[in-house]
Protein backbone atom coordinates (compact mmCIF):
# COMPACT_ATOMS: atom_id res chain seq x y z
CA UNK A 1 0.00 0.00 0.00
CA UNK A 2 2.76 2.20 0.70
CA UNK A 3 4.37 1.95 -2.69
CA UNK A 4 1.52 2.32 -4.31
CA UNK A 5 0.53 5.39 -2.58
CA UNK A 6 4.12 7.26 -3.50
CA UNK A 7 3.72 6.19 -7.17
CA UNK A 8 0.42 8.19 -7.21
CA UNK A 9 2.16 10.96 -5.66
CA UNK A 10 5.17 10.36 -7.87
CA UNK A 11 2.84 10.83 -11.03
CA UNK A 12 0.73 13.74 -10.13
CA UNK A 13 4.19 15.42 -9.31
CA UNK A 14 5.23 14.34 -12.53
CA UNK A 15 1.85 16.12 -14.11
CA UNK A 16 2.22 19.66 -11.98
CA UNK A 17 5.80 19.74 -13.33
CA UNK A 18 4.61 18.78 -17.24
CA UNK A 19 2.96 21.54 -18.21
CA UNK A 20 6.10 24.20 -17.29
CA UNK A 21 8.64 22.02 -18.97
CA UNK A 22 6.86 22.80 -22.09
CA UNK A 23 7.88 26.69 -21.87
CA UNK A 24 11.88 25.45 -21.91
CA UNK A 25 12.76 25.56 -25.12
CA UNK A 26 12.71 29.28 -25.40
CA UNK A 27 13.62 30.31 -22.10
CA UNK A 28 17.04 31.55 -20.95
CA UNK A 29 19.62 29.00 -20.03
CA UNK A 30 19.68 30.34 -16.50
CA UNK A 31 15.93 30.25 -15.59
CA UNK A 32 16.00 26.85 -17.12
CA UNK A 33 18.30 25.56 -14.78
CA UNK A 34 16.17 26.96 -12.19
CA UNK A 35 13.38 24.94 -13.23
CA UNK A 36 15.35 21.94 -13.97
CA UNK A 37 17.05 22.33 -10.40
CA UNK A 38 13.24 23.07 -8.96
CA UNK A 39 12.23 19.38 -10.87
CA UNK A 40 15.33 17.71 -9.11
CA UNK A 41 14.52 18.91 -5.88
CA UNK A 42 10.88 17.90 -6.06
CA UNK A 43 12.16 14.27 -6.99
CA UNK A 44 13.82 14.35 -3.88
CA UNK A 45 11.52 15.22 -1.62
CA UNK A 46 8.87 12.54 -2.80
CA UNK A 47 11.12 9.69 -2.41
CA UNK A 48 12.22 10.77 0.98
CA UNK A 49 8.62 10.69 2.10
CA UNK A 50 8.00 7.31 0.23
CA UNK A 51 11.16 6.19 2.38
CA UNK A 52 9.36 7.65 5.83
CA UNK A 53 5.69 7.25 5.53
CA UNK A 54 3.58 8.23 8.37
CA UNK A 55 2.08 5.38 10.78
CA UNK A 56 -1.28 5.71 11.49
CA UNK A 57 -2.15 4.41 15.47
CA UNK A 58 -3.87 0.88 14.89
CA UNK A 59 -6.67 0.55 16.91
CA UNK A 60 -8.46 -2.25 18.04
CA UNK A 61 -12.24 -3.27 17.85
CA UNK A 62 -14.27 -6.01 19.18
CA UNK A 63 -13.35 -9.13 16.48
CA UNK A 64 -9.51 -7.38 16.22
CA UNK A 65 -6.45 -6.23 17.47
CA UNK A 66 -4.58 -6.65 21.04
CA UNK A 67 -4.97 -5.71 24.35
CA UNK A 68 -3.91 -7.10 27.80
CA UNK A 69 -5.87 -8.25 30.75
CA UNK A 70 -5.13 -9.66 34.30
CA UNK A 71 -6.82 -12.59 35.72
CA UNK A 72 -6.87 -13.79 39.61
CA UNK A 73 -5.09 -16.82 39.52
CA UNK A 74 -6.98 -19.48 40.95
CA UNK A 75 -9.10 -18.73 37.57
CA UNK A 76 -6.63 -20.12 35.20
CA UNK A 77 -8.12 -23.31 34.48
CA UNK A 78 -11.50 -21.79 33.00
CA UNK A 79 -10.40 -18.70 31.65
CA UNK A 80 -7.57 -20.37 29.09
CA UNK A 81 -10.68 -21.98 27.96
CA UNK A 82 -12.72 -19.34 27.10
CA UNK A 83 -9.89 -17.43 25.75
CA UNK A 84 -8.87 -20.59 23.36
CA UNK A 85 -12.51 -20.48 21.76
CA UNK A 86 -12.47 -16.79 21.82
CA UNK A 87 -9.22 -16.61 19.50
CA UNK A 88 -10.33 -19.34 17.15
CA UNK A 89 -13.42 -17.48 16.87
CA UNK A 90 -11.64 -14.29 16.15
CA UNK A 91 -8.08 -15.09 14.82
CA UNK A 92 -7.55 -11.26 14.30
CA UNK A 93 -7.00 -10.91 17.91
CA UNK A 94 -4.24 -10.90 20.48
CA UNK A 95 -5.11 -11.45 24.14
CA UNK A 96 -1.96 -10.90 26.41
CA UNK A 97 -3.22 -12.36 30.18
CA UNK A 98 -1.55 -12.65 33.10
CA UNK A 99 -2.36 -14.34 35.87
CA UNK A 100 -2.00 -12.81 39.18
CA UNK A 101 -3.36 -12.08 43.00
CA UNK A 102 -6.43 -9.98 43.24
CA UNK A 103 -4.58 -7.18 44.59
CA UNK A 104 -1.98 -7.52 41.81
CA UNK A 105 -4.79 -7.05 39.58
CA UNK A 106 -6.18 -4.34 40.80
CA UNK A 107 -2.82 -2.79 40.84
CA UNK A 108 -2.83 -3.77 37.01
CA UNK A 109 -6.18 -2.14 35.86
CA UNK A 110 -5.12 1.90 37.99
CA UNK A 111 -2.16 1.00 34.76
CA UNK A 112 -2.86 2.44 30.93
CA UNK A 113 -1.72 -0.86 29.57
CA UNK A 114 -4.33 -3.36 31.24
CA UNK A 115 -7.87 -3.07 29.70
CA UNK A 116 -9.33 -6.03 31.48
CA UNK A 117 -9.44 -7.46 35.16
CA UNK A 118 -11.06 -10.80 36.29
CA UNK A 119 -11.38 -11.13 40.11
CA UNK A 120 -14.41 -12.09 42.96
CA UNK A 121 -15.40 -8.34 43.62
CA UNK A 122 -16.61 -5.25 41.86
CA UNK A 123 -15.50 -1.84 42.79
CA UNK A 124 -16.80 -0.08 45.42
CA UNK A 125 -18.17 3.84 45.30
CA UNK A 126 -14.78 5.29 45.98
CA UNK A 127 -12.71 3.30 43.69
CA UNK A 128 -15.64 4.16 40.89
CA UNK A 129 -15.48 8.17 41.90
CA UNK A 130 -11.53 7.30 41.54
CA UNK A 131 -11.56 6.39 38.29
CA UNK A 132 -13.69 8.32 37.27
CA UNK A 133 -12.28 11.72 38.20
CA UNK A 134 -8.54 9.90 36.42
CA UNK A 135 -9.95 8.89 33.11
CA UNK A 136 -13.12 10.90 32.82
CA UNK A 137 -15.41 7.79 33.01
CA UNK A 138 -16.20 4.66 35.20
CA UNK A 139 -14.82 1.46 34.15
CA UNK A 140 -17.81 -0.97 33.69
CA UNK A 141 -18.26 -4.09 35.98
CA UNK A 142 -20.91 -7.12 36.55
CA UNK A 143 -20.86 -10.99 37.50
CA UNK A 144 -20.19 -13.39 34.98
CA UNK A 145 -20.57 -16.29 37.05
CA UNK A 146 -20.37 -17.81 40.48
CA UNK A 147 -17.32 -19.71 41.54
CA UNK A 148 -17.27 -21.46 45.10
CA UNK A 149 -13.87 -22.17 48.03
CA UNK A 150 -13.73 -25.88 48.27
CA UNK A 151 -12.73 -27.18 51.71
CA UNK A 152 -10.71 -29.83 51.05
CA UNK A 153 -9.43 -32.68 53.42
CA UNK A 154 -6.99 -36.11 53.08
CA UNK A 155 -9.10 -38.64 52.43
CA UNK A 156 -7.75 -40.86 55.44
CA UNK A 157 -8.57 -37.38 57.50
CA UNK A 158 -10.74 -38.41 60.08
CA UNK A 159 -12.68 -34.95 60.00
CA UNK A 160 -14.81 -34.12 56.79
CA UNK A 161 -17.66 -32.09 57.93
CA UNK A 162 -17.34 -28.81 59.22
CA UNK A 163 -19.62 -26.05 61.11
CA UNK A 164 -18.80 -22.16 60.06
CA UNK A 165 -17.85 -22.05 63.50
CA UNK A 166 -14.87 -24.76 63.43
CA UNK A 167 -13.75 -23.15 60.03
CA UNK A 168 -12.92 -20.15 62.14
CA UNK A 169 -11.62 -21.50 64.74
CA UNK A 170 -9.03 -23.66 62.29
CA UNK A 171 -8.58 -20.01 60.05
CA UNK A 172 -7.68 -18.17 63.22
CA UNK A 173 -5.50 -20.67 65.14
CA UNK A 174 -7.89 -21.25 67.92
CA UNK A 175 -7.55 -25.03 67.34
CA UNK A 176 -4.05 -27.52 66.14
CA UNK A 177 -5.16 -27.92 62.50
CA UNK A 178 -2.90 -27.34 60.12
CA UNK A 179 -4.90 -25.05 57.25
CA UNK A 180 -3.00 -24.28 53.84
CA UNK A 181 -4.36 -21.85 51.05
CA UNK A 182 -3.80 -20.82 47.81
CA UNK A 183 -1.37 -17.91 47.57
CA UNK A 184 1.08 -15.64 49.93
CA UNK A 185 -0.53 -12.74 48.87
CA UNK A 186 -4.18 -11.45 48.90
CA UNK A 187 -5.93 -13.58 46.19
CA UNK A 188 -9.72 -13.29 45.51
CA UNK A 189 -9.79 -17.01 48.02
CA UNK A 190 -7.94 -15.22 50.78
CA UNK A 191 -9.65 -12.02 50.91
CA UNK A 192 -13.01 -13.74 50.68
CA UNK A 193 -12.10 -16.11 54.14
CA UNK A 194 -11.60 -13.10 55.40
CA UNK A 195 -14.66 -11.04 55.35
CA UNK A 196 -16.69 -13.82 55.33
CA UNK A 197 -14.97 -15.87 58.19
CA UNK A 198 -12.47 -13.99 59.72
CA UNK A 199 -14.26 -10.62 59.76
CA UNK A 200 -11.08 -8.29 60.36
CA UNK A 201 -9.49 -11.51 62.81
CA UNK A 202 -5.75 -12.40 61.92
CA UNK A 203 -5.07 -15.84 60.65
CA UNK A 204 -3.73 -17.70 63.27
CA UNK A 205 0.16 -18.78 63.11
CA UNK A 206 -1.30 -22.55 62.23
CA UNK A 207 -1.93 -20.99 58.19
CA UNK A 208 -0.10 -21.60 56.08
CA UNK A 209 0.18 -20.29 52.57
CA UNK A 210 0.93 -21.78 48.83
CA UNK A 211 2.48 -20.96 45.58
CA UNK A 212 -0.99 -21.47 44.11
CA UNK A 213 -3.64 -24.14 43.92
CA UNK A 214 -1.44 -27.34 42.74
CA UNK A 215 0.51 -26.60 45.79
CA UNK A 216 -2.16 -27.13 48.34
CA UNK A 217 -3.54 -29.64 46.57
CA UNK A 218 -0.24 -31.69 46.84
CA UNK A 219 0.08 -30.80 50.12
CA UNK A 220 -3.22 -32.32 51.27
CA UNK A 221 -1.95 -35.39 49.85
CA UNK A 222 0.86 -35.33 52.14
CA UNK A 223 -0.51 -34.10 55.29
CA UNK A 224 -3.79 -36.30 56.41
CA UNK A 225 -4.52 -33.84 59.17
CA UNK A 226 -4.40 -30.67 57.58
CA UNK A 227 -7.13 -28.61 56.15
CA UNK A 228 -7.03 -26.77 52.53
CA UNK A 229 -8.61 -23.95 50.76
CA UNK A 230 -9.43 -23.82 46.69
CA UNK A 231 -11.25 -22.74 43.96
CA UNK A 232 -13.60 -25.57 43.28
CA UNK A 233 -12.78 -25.23 39.79
CA UNK A 234 -9.38 -27.14 41.09
CA UNK A 235 -10.80 -30.10 42.31
CA UNK A 236 -14.67 -30.29 41.41
CA UNK A 237 -14.16 -30.87 37.31
CA UNK A 238 -15.70 -34.70 36.66
CA UNK A 239 -14.23 -34.40 33.26
CA UNK A 240 -10.87 -33.62 34.19
CA UNK A 241 -8.12 -36.65 33.93
CA UNK A 242 -5.98 -34.65 36.51
CA UNK A 243 -8.66 -33.93 39.08
CA UNK A 244 -10.17 -37.20 38.91
CA UNK A 245 -6.80 -38.19 39.46
CA UNK A 246 -6.33 -36.23 42.32
CA UNK A 247 -9.67 -37.44 44.24
CA UNK A 248 -8.63 -41.09 44.71
CA UNK A 249 -6.21 -39.13 47.66
CA UNK A 250 -8.39 -35.74 48.47
CA UNK A 251 -11.90 -35.39 48.96
CA UNK A 252 -14.16 -32.08 49.35
CA UNK A 253 -15.44 -31.54 52.93
CA UNK A 254 -18.78 -30.77 53.71
CA UNK A 255 -19.78 -27.55 55.11
CA UNK A 256 -22.44 -26.00 56.85
CA UNK A 257 -25.60 -24.36 55.09
CA UNK A 258 -26.12 -21.23 56.97
CA UNK A 259 -29.10 -19.74 54.71
CA UNK A 260 -30.91 -22.96 54.48
CA UNK A 261 -34.44 -23.53 56.53
CA UNK A 262 -33.43 -27.20 57.66
CA UNK A 263 -31.11 -26.52 60.50
CA UNK A 264 -28.04 -29.27 60.60
CA UNK A 265 -28.03 -29.51 56.34
CA UNK A 266 -24.12 -29.63 55.51
CA UNK A 267 -23.08 -30.06 51.46
CA UNK A 268 -20.11 -29.95 49.34
CA UNK A 269 -19.56 -26.55 46.53
CA UNK A 270 -21.59 -28.28 43.47
CA UNK A 271 -23.67 -26.44 40.36
CA UNK A 272 -26.57 -27.09 42.23
CA UNK A 273 -25.57 -25.83 45.48
CA UNK A 274 -23.97 -23.13 44.54
CA UNK A 275 -27.31 -22.38 42.30
CA UNK A 276 -29.89 -23.22 44.98
CA UNK A 277 -27.90 -21.16 48.00
CA UNK A 278 -26.81 -23.94 50.13
CA UNK A 279 -23.37 -23.70 49.78
CA UNK A 280 -21.94 -21.09 52.10
CA UNK A 281 -18.67 -20.49 50.31
CA UNK A 282 -20.01 -19.10 47.06
CA UNK A 283 -18.78 -16.39 45.23
CA UNK A 284 -18.60 -14.43 42.29
CA UNK A 285 -16.41 -13.77 39.32
CA UNK A 286 -16.51 -10.27 38.49
CA UNK A 287 -14.87 -8.50 35.09
CA UNK A 288 -14.18 -5.14 35.41
CA UNK A 289 -13.81 -3.85 31.80
CA UNK A 290 -11.67 0.01 31.22
CA UNK A 291 -13.41 1.02 27.88
CA UNK A 292 -15.40 3.89 27.31
CA UNK A 293 -15.91 2.92 23.53
CA UNK A 294 -16.92 -0.30 22.14
CA UNK A 295 -12.90 -2.45 21.97
CA UNK A 296 -11.70 -5.46 22.41
CA UNK A 297 -12.23 -5.72 26.07
CA UNK A 298 -15.90 -5.15 24.66
CA UNK A 299 -15.58 -8.56 22.52
CA UNK A 300 -14.15 -10.16 24.95
CA UNK A 301 -17.05 -9.77 27.54
CA UNK A 302 -19.93 -9.97 24.69
CA UNK A 303 -18.62 -13.28 23.91
CA UNK A 304 -18.21 -14.59 28.14
CA UNK A 305 -21.56 -12.86 28.81
CA UNK A 306 -23.40 -14.77 25.81
CA UNK A 307 -24.30 -18.32 24.80
CA UNK A 308 -20.76 -19.73 23.98
CA UNK A 309 -18.76 -18.46 26.32
CA UNK A 310 -21.39 -19.31 29.42
CA UNK A 311 -21.62 -22.21 28.31
CA UNK A 312 -17.60 -22.62 28.94
CA UNK A 313 -18.49 -21.35 32.85
CA UNK A 314 -21.07 -24.48 32.72
CA UNK A 315 -18.66 -26.96 31.29
CA UNK A 316 -16.25 -25.76 33.99
CA UNK A 317 -18.55 -26.99 36.76
CA UNK A 318 -19.46 -23.56 37.76
CA UNK A 319 -22.89 -21.02 37.88
CA UNK A 320 -23.39 -19.13 34.84
CA UNK A 321 -24.73 -15.73 35.49
CA UNK A 322 -25.74 -13.84 32.30
CA UNK A 323 -27.66 -17.25 30.76
CA UNK A 324 -29.83 -19.78 32.52
CA UNK A 325 -29.36 -23.60 31.62
CA UNK A 326 -32.16 -26.27 32.20
CA UNK A 327 -32.78 -29.59 30.77
CA UNK A 328 -35.75 -29.92 28.95
CA UNK A 329 -37.56 -33.00 28.27
CA UNK A 330 -37.52 -34.47 24.52
CA UNK A 331 -40.93 -34.95 23.01
CA UNK A 332 -40.52 -38.99 23.30
CA UNK A 333 -39.69 -38.59 27.08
Amino acid sequence: MVVLDCIEVFIKCISLLYLPLIFLIDIDYKIKHMRYLSIITSFFILASACKNPVKKEQLDSPSEGHIQISVEESFKPFIEQELKVFALSFPNTTIQVAYKSEIECFKDLASDSTRMIIVTRGLDKKEQANYKDQLSYAPTFGILAYNAIAVVVNKKSKDSVFTMAELNAALSGKNNKQVVMDGSHLTGVVRFLKDSLLHETQFGKNVVSASGSEEVISFIKNNPNAIGFVGMNWVGDNYDPKQIEDRKTIKMALVECTLCIEKGYYSQPSQSNISQGHYSLSLPIYYILKENAPGLGTGLLNFMSLERGQLIFQRAFLVPAKMGFKKRKGLLN
